[in-house]
């Protein structure tokens, strides 16, 4: 084996080590450092924060309260005016142990906005109804008609003004990741 292998498999095994000193399943409770949001992260995106508390292993406490995680984002998407749900997805990548960053891979911590379809279908539909009502009064049938599509117009353009509904994850907020 050459010089270079014999390096490159010392590396991969020392790096497997630390990621082995933090077994499947455990949970990690980590507190965010920064504000992500839907409409302006990007997967890739790294963000830092802190353990929640400590993180102990076979009644071992190998990493304390506060002491500096990292991770990224695996998924943003910004919310649409009329359709489009906005959505987050953080993962753990790395934990201070004995005061060196360890790599972890963790499962995701997802959060999913609401849809826009229960909104849309109120302003939409209050918005037919106003305006059969305004142009029944002012033209009868004929103007019925006229003022609910009039109306439902307005309603879908006020509905595409008022439309977005993206999500965050706050600065401080307290995220359990597992590791796979």
């Amino acid at each position: 084996m050459t010089i270079l292998k014999r390096l490159l498999m010392i590396g991969l095994t020392s790096v497997m080590g630390l990621a082995a000193s933090i077994p499947s399943g455990t949970e990690v409770q980590v507190r965010l450092g920064q504000t992500i949001k839907s409409d302006k992260a990007r997967p890739g995106d790294t963000w830092r924060g802190t353990l929640a508390s400590d993180l102990v292993v076979d009644g071992r406490t190998i990493a304390k309260r506060g002491d500096n995680v990292r991770g990224q984002v695996v998924d943003a998407q910004a919310s649409g005016r009329l359709s489009g749900v906005a959505e987050i997805a953080l993962q753990l990548t790395s934990v201070t142990v004995d005061g060196k960053p360890t790599p972890v891979l963790t499962e995701n911590v997802r959060e999913v906005g609401g849809n826009h379809d229960k909104r849309n279908a109120g302003l939409i539909g209050g918005g037919a109804a106003v305006g059969a009502i305004i142009g029944a009064i002012a033209g009868g049938g004929k103007g019925a008609a006229i003022g609910a599509g009039a109306g439902g117009v307005a309603g879908t353009g006020g509905a595409a003004a008022t439309g977005k509904k993206n999500i965050s994850f706050p600065v401080e907020s307290l995220l359990t990741f597992v590791v796979r």
